[in-house]
Order: C-alpha cells, then sequence, then structure tokens
C-alpha cells in the first residue's frame, strides 16, 4: 500500500488527519509538518494498527566480486 495522509475539514473547522501505509513511529513525524500547512495545532493523537507494526526493510546482501 502507497503512503497516504487523508486530512478531513469538518464545517465546525475542526481537523481529521489520518495516516495510511505508514508503518511505526514514522506517522509521528508528520504531525509538525501538518499542523505548519493547516495552520492547525494538535490537540488528540490516536493510533492505528500500523503504528504498531514495524516496517520490514529488505536488505540486498553485496557479493563479493574478485577481480583477477
Amino acid at each position: 500500500m502507497a503512503e497516504k495522509i487523508q486530512v478531513r475539514i469538518f464545517p465546525d473547522g475542526s481537523i481529521h488527519a489520518e495516516t495510511k501505509g505508514i508503518k511505526g513511529e514514522k506517522c509521528t513525524d508528520l504531525i509538525p509538518i501538518l499542523e505548519k500547512l493547516l495552520d492547525a495545532e494538535a490537540v488528540k493523537a490516536e493510533y492505528t494498527e500500523e503504528f504498531y507494526e514495524t516496517e520490514q526493510i529488505q536488505i540486498q546482501q553485496a557479493q563479493n566480486i574478485k577481480l583477477e
């Protein structure tokens, strides 16, 4: 799943932002960015199941090549 942020602005002026496809605590790095972009202040945070998941990183092992 692609990483996305869904932002909803309600008629009363409240804003709800939810991340999709962002695993672990990486999503919390977006809070200050959203606050600045939306000229708003985060007052409440609720975490989805993805917050408690870890991102799997694939590491390719470099093969040693012997040059003659």
